[in-house]
């Protein structure tokens, strides 16, 4: 046996309880599994329902407040990022470390993430002619995706 996370949790956790711990935060079996879904998601942007229903389909019996608490507590330690894009409700993502920016479908909801270094640049030069020093920034263009549901809502 490795170690009284691995044992109790098996091996699929191990590289979870190891983040759990860098953050700061003591590793329980809610933060272990709800990290452990966030990373093997393949979805970038998630709600805390969405990682609610994902745990139930899962067989895990974590309540809808504790995924509220644990998302909280992994965006305080920097594990996760929240985005509140306008007309919905707060997303989660992880923090994988790096800038990028978001395009918003107005109709569905959908998220595309980009970075620009043209874009940034430009960022950067406004902010200084302005005696601006950036600390830190998002950007989010809100648009109509390619979807032809959106589209065709659009058009209305």
């Amino acid at each position: 046996m490795s170690g009284p996370a691995t044992s109790r949790w098996g091996e699929e956790g191990v590289l979870e309880n190891l983040q759990i711990r860098q953050a700061g935060l003591k590793v329980t079996l809610p933060r272990v599994k709800i990290l452990g879904l966030l990373e093997e998601s393949g979805r970038r942007h998630v709600s805390a329902e969405d990682v609610y229903k994902m745990l139930l389909d899962k067989g895990e019996e974590i309540g809808l407040a504790t995924v509220y608490r644990v998302l909280t507590q992994f965006e305080s330690a920097g594990l996760v990022c929240r985005h509140h894009f306008e007309g919905g409700q707060s997303v989660f993502e992880l923090n994988r470390g790096g800038h990028h920016d978001h395009l918003v479908c107005v109709r569905c909801g959908k998220v595309v993430e980009f970075m620009d270094e043209v874009i940034e640049a430009r960022q950067r030069a406004i902010a200084e002619q302005h005696g601006f020093t950036i600390e830190e920034h998002a950007l989010v263009i809100y648009g109509v995706c390619d979807n032809r549901s959106c589209r065709r809502q659009a058009q209305d």
